[in-house]
């Protein structure tokens, strides 16, 4: 059974970590994929890696911070297949990872630029291209630094709780207009964004042992599933993969989510 048979979904945010393992689970469960990032060579490997699997998938390089871009990529997808059934806002920098008097701010205003400005471009896009073909469903990554603050994570925290309030906007203003929007924590993933961390040694999970991490397959795992129309009762929601409820609906695998 492929359940996203005939749908088309982008994946901003693809070249690796998350969004490389939601790319793949979208395409398995019978999506058209569209992988975009800024690394292009790494994202025409990955494209060409599932269609030599035999699954459907394209790959544009682009920068997030580009909404022209952004509207662009996810514009041509939808005339070349006929819709744009998803759109995954998963692209995020976590640098500068340091107290904030110690922080870049070039650095720091490029983290809000990629994580909630990129967010945001993600979001806009989608809205205005899902609207007049009835509706889509829009993921955002989000994450329990956007509600909680992390020493040395100023600029991140401050991106995602952004990215947190835009989403519960956007979720405001579908309503009713067929586009489901979703916020999702993933939990603590093992990824180089961690490894960023844990080199940087601020903040709680930067200690964490390895084993405690969560591989990128069981987030990808519960945004695969987000695309799905028996997830519709969850619309407007922010999710988190901490939730047993939620875990026990996508039937991940019993472990450590905490």
């Amino acid at each position: 059974m492929r359940p996203l048979a005939g749908k088309v979904v982008a994946v901003l945010g693809a070249s690796r970590g998350i969004g490389a393992a939601a790319a793949r689970l979208l395409a398995e469960d019978g999506a058209t994929v569209l992988l975009a990032a800024r690394d292009g060579a790494a994202l025409a490997a990955q494209a060409a890696g599932l269609r030599a699997d035999g699954l459907a998938a394209e790959a544009v390089a682009l920068d997030v911070t580009d909404a022209a871009a952004v509207e662009d990529a996810l514009a041509a997808v939808q005339a070349r297949h006929g819709s744009l059934d998803g759109v995954v806002n998963n692209a995020g920098l976590i640098d500068p990872v340091a107290h904030l008097a110690d922080t870049d701010p070039d650095a720091w205003a490029r983290c809000i630029a990629v994580t909630l400005t990129g967010t945001y471009h993600g979001c806009r896009a989608a809205v205005r291209l899902m609207k007049p073909q009835g509706g889509g469903v829009i993921v955002n990554l989000s994450s329990g630094a956007a509600h909680r603050p992390v020493e040395g994570w100023s600029a991140y925290c401050a991106a995602k709780a952004g990215a947190r309030a835009l989403t519960a906007v956007l979720a405001l203003e579908t309503a009713g207009s067929g586009i489901r929007v979703y916020g999702f924590q993933p939990g603590a993933v093992d990824t180089g964004m961690l490894e960023t961390v844990r080199h940087a040694g601020l903040g709680e999970p930067a200690h964490l042992p390895r084993e405690a991490l969560l591989p990128p397959e069981l987030p990808a795992r519960v945004i695969a599933w987000l695309m799905r129309p028996e997830a519709a009762d969850l619309a407007g929601q922010e999710l988190t993969i901490r939730d047993p409820g939620l875990r026990a609906r996508v039937a991940l695998p019993e472990r450590a989510y905490d």
